[in-house]
């Protein structure tokens, strides 16, 4: 039988230690983690990137990807697109009594990959056991620091009109893939999370477009959501090709089936980048070559037009407007 969680492991005492000992610094053991000290001191020079995001999704374990590897990827993710290089996350776990140790193990071993393909270490953190009944298993608490490189200017307030939209792939992936797990959907083929770190996919396109104007990952909200908060901070207008929006076919039939529109599910491994009209096929070319971006696409350009409205033209020619997304149809998606 598997060994649980107690809610002496998160006395402080020794039950507390042995967890930290023999768990948690054998799946991050590094120079930092290893002092076990009250925080881990870092070197570091110039800009820097701070972030900071908390993980409840549900099921913990889903096609593609667990908590653990949504915690390291969505914190890397979220550094990368203000074009920092993430170097340092520290990760905070609140168990509910009763949640199997073996589960943690496979979470922490999750987290160690994903840090690893990322490049970043895991150097501080903190465990905390709350009665049964309190914390659904598991809860993740990051906090990431990155290093901005010198003339790296992103924001989401630099779009122009005539700049490009880019999308790195198909959208809906991950939103679909939970709950499809959650609700017990099947699909033909076997529908994944797109959870993934895209920090070293970010260098190589500022290293090819130093002048890239916007990043953004479009998780909670989705691809709608997402472009209009770019709008409304540039104080642009965005129009979208319909046709040019990839989706595979599995989230389109579920998106039809539950009255889901596409362009509101949640990714995990997706980005939008705004670039000036002469550098996008440039980016779109080097994007190519990263296999987190095989399918990027042009879906769009800024405007003019009003301040912070997205349109979209449709397959049919007629034109929409796509609001920003209004309450929550996915809950507990990350």
């Amino acid at each position: 039988m598997s060994e649980r969680i107690l809610l002496a492991h998160g006395s402080g005492g020794k039950l507390s230690h042995e967890l930290v000992e023999k768990t948690m610094l054998r799946a991050f053991f590094n120079p930092y983690l290893s002092k076990l000290d009250d925080s881990a001191i870092l070197d570091l020079s110039g800009r820097l990137a701070f972030t900071t995001d908390s993980y409840v999704v549900d099921p913990i374990f889903f096609p593609g990807g667990d908590i653990g590897k949504l915690a390291v990827c969505g914190t890397v993710n979220d550094l990368a697109m203000v074009g920092a290089i993430p170097l340092y996350l520290s990760l905070s776990l609140i168990i509910e009594e009763g949640f199997s140790q073996d589960d943690l193990r496979r979470i922490l071993d999750s987290v160690r990959r994903a840090a690893e393909e990322a490049g970043v270490e895991i150097v501080t953190g903190d465990t905390k056991v709350v009665h049964r009944g309190k914390a659904d298993g598991i809860f993740i608490n990051t906090a990431g620091l990155g290093v901005v490189p010198e003339g790296i200017e992103i924001s989401g307030s630099n779009a122009r009109p005539g700049d490009k939209v880019i999308l790195s792939g198909p959208i809906g992936d991950h939103g679909i893939a939970v709950l499809s797990r959650r609700e017990g959907l099947s699909f033909s083929t076997e529908l994944e999370s797109d959870v993934a770190p895209l920090n070293k996919l970010v260098a190589q396109m500022l290293e090819a477009c130093p002048r890239i104007r916007c990043l953004r990952d479009p998780t909670r909200g989705g691809l709608a959501t997402t472009l209009n908060e770019l709008a409304k901070q540039s104080r642009v207008s965005i129009q979208l090709e319909e046709e040019k929006i990839p989706v595979r076919e599995e989230v389109r039939a579920a998106c039809e089936m539950l009255g889901l529109d596409p362009l509101y599910v949640a990714n995990e491994g997706k980005l939008v980048a705004i670039v000036p009209d002469s550098d996008a096929a440039t980016v779109l070319h080097v994007m190519h070559q990263n296999p987190y971006a095989r399918e990027a696409a042009v879906i769009g350009e800024v405007r003019q037009g009003r301040p912070g409205r997205v349109t979209l033209r449709t397959r049919f020619g007629t034109s929409r407007i796509v609001d920003m997304l209004t309450g929550d149809p996915l809950p507990r998606i990350c």
